[in-house]
């Protein structure tokens, strides 16, 4: 009981991180320029916690329950920006679940491995959260009229948005985001279980 308490202080306490560091809830006015940073960050986040405290408790499932947490308390932040007069799109909810359940059928899967869960786990999450997020963005109810018309009160000048050239989306987001969040993930996924371990 105590372990699975300490995740719930680490998954909200990690939401917290995410949402002030990386302005991780995606945000409609500069969500799509900035996708590739999204994916690594998300990537990153989710494969340290889940797969740290999966290995903590050594049960299959904690991963999921981890991204279960964050969810919440996402939509928990989403629900106060809605209070203060925003529309329902201004927000939209990264998806954290889908994967941290790969995540966990991994550690499953391979009874329990841990290196396998860090290498194969580490890497499903680099590849699904940027597919995922960005059908979770394509549900967005006209992006562009939300962005020009609710900008966010903190946004930087450097991210000011533009009227962005239909079809010059830099190749794909997806791809980029993918793959290198597929990179990134694993070593600092390995680098969360070794120091797990001492």
């Amino acid at each position: 009981t105590t372990h699975y308490l300490f995740i719930v202080v680490v998954a909200v306490n990690s939401t917290l991180l995410t949402i002030n560091a990386g302005d991780y809830i995606f945000y409609t006015d500069w969500a799509w320029t900035s996708f590739v940073v999204f994916s690594i960050s998300q990537s990153t986040m989710l494969a340290v916690g889940a797969i740290y405290y999966m290995l903590f408790t050594g049960v299959p499932g904690t991963a999921t329950y981890y991204a279960t947490i964050m969810t919440i308390y996402t939509w928990v932040a989403k629900g106060a920006w809605f209070a203060l007069g925003y529309p329902y799109d201004f927000i939209a909810v990264p998806v954290w679940i889908p994967s941290a359940m790969l995540l966990d059928l991994t550690y499953w899967a391979t009874r329990r491995n841990k290196h396998a869960a860090i290498l194969i786990g580490g890497t499903l999450i680099g590849l699904s959260i940027p597919l995922f997020n960005m059908i979770n963005l394509l549900l967005v109810r006209d992006p562009l009229e939300v962005a020009f018309k609710y900008p966010r009160p903190t946004l930087p000048p450097y991210m000011t948005p533009i009227e962005p050239q239909v079809g010059k989306f830099y190749n794909s987001p997806v791809a980029l985001g993918a793959g290198a969040g597929a990179v990134l993930t694993v070593p600092i996924a390995a680098l969360g279980a070794k120091l797990n371990t001492w």
